[in-house]
């Protein structure tokens, strides 16, 4: 916690909250990629 303390007091709350918000959506985005590639696949088999 005292890391994170000394990241906002360098870089800014701002900086600290945009990073932290690029991580946690990072992993969903990959999920949702996978998931309309699928999607494509199935369309075009039942086309």
């Amino acid at each position: 916690m005292e890391q994170m303390l000394n990241y906002i007091s360098s870089y800014g709350f701002p900086m600290v909250v945009a990073v932290y918000l690029l991580v946690r959506i990072e992993g969903r985005l990959e999920v949702l990629a996978a998931s309309i590639n699928d999607l494509a696949k199935i369309i075009a088999q039942r086309l």
